[in-house]
């Protein structure tokens, strides 16, 4: 098995609430390496890539608030995740805030270009669609916008990481959306986007959807991207997120996502973000994103 390399990123210049900088903290505190090595995996945490926090700086431009900042952030978790990738292991990146994906999926897809030349595929698990630009974006928060960079758009400094775009759409992914801007949900449905809403999962159940949602982040592609964010989950079982919305995935609907993502073996990399634990209650979302990661590399219930 391929060893897996644990990248912290305290970013949370990307959201409006602070908090989520401590997420790599939590997850380290609910044991996430010594959980991992028990299935059997060597583990190398990297540690965490320096970050600023909002109040040593100035958010600039109102419509992409930090974006300079973040921009610099995921330049540095580009190059640690393909080093990561370069060597052999699987990048497990903690956050943070989501606008992180835009570096360490842009380095998962210039991997794959440059060993298979064959496109990566990604499954983004959230709540949100993180497909705003600058242009259509009520708040300025970039951790509403990375998805709409790796697609190859605005916000431009996001994009210029790797070579743009880093996917296409027809190998793009959402699971577990329910909550959308007005102008967003314009821009997914003309961008190509594959979308499973909570509405189809409660209609065709989790097994369905993501049996689906794998198979078409496989069809074409050299590998597959996992960027989980835990506000896709209920706030029952995950109180400690960014960005909580009601009627999310439950405990083995998450799990299900995971452990079908492992039977695929085709994961390159897993994000794990926006865990806050100043809105959690003792540490309950990073130990059960904690059993998602470990899931999605290959703990079977039997």
């Amino acid at each position: 098995m391929k060893p897996v390399h644990i990248i912290g990123v305290p970013l949370d210049l990307g959201a409006g609430r602070r908090g989520v900088d401590m997420g790599p903290s939590a997850f380290r505190i609910a044991g996430i390496g010594d959980q991992i090595v028990a299935l059997g995996r060597t583990v190398v945490d990297k540690g965490d890539l320096p970050a600023p926090i909002p109040e040593t700086q100035r958010p600039a431009d109102e419509k992409k608030k930090y974006i300079r900042d973040i921009a610099r952030v995921c330049q540095k978790l580009y190059e640690a995740v393909l080093k990561s990738l370069e060597a052999g292991a699987v990048p497990l990146v903690l956050g943070g805030d989501h606008s992180l994906a835009a570096g360490s999926v842009a380095a998962s897809a210039g991997w794959l270009r440059r060993t298979t030349s064959q496109p990566l595929g990604l499954i983004w698990v959230d709540a949100h669609g993180d497909m705003n630009t600058p242009e259509t974006s009520t708040s300025g928060n970039v951790h509403g916008m990375p998805l709409a960079a790796l697609l190859g758009h605005e916000p431009a400094e996001l994009a210029a990481i790797g070579s743009s775009p880093s996917v296409l759409p027809q190998h793009t992914v959402l699971v577990g959306i329910r909550n959308l801007d007005e102008r967003e949900k314009e821009r997914i449905r003309q961008s190509g986007v594959h979308v499973f809403t909570m509405k189809d999962i409660d209609r065709e159940g989790i097994a369905r959807i993501a049996e689906r949602a794998l198979a078409l982040a496989s069809d074409g592609t050299g590998g597959i991207h996992v960027s989980f964010d835990m506000d896709v989950c209920d706030p029952s079982i995950a109180p400690g997120v960014g960005t909580a919305v009601k009627g999310g995935l439950d405990y083995r609907e998450a799990h299900m996502v995971m452990e079908m993502v492992a039977d695929t073996r085709r994961l390159v990399a897993l994000d794990l973000v926006e865990v806050n634990p100043t809105l959690d209650i003792r540490n309950a979302t990073a130990e059960f994103g904690t059993e998602l990661a470990l899931s999605a590399l290959g703990k079977g219930i039997l």
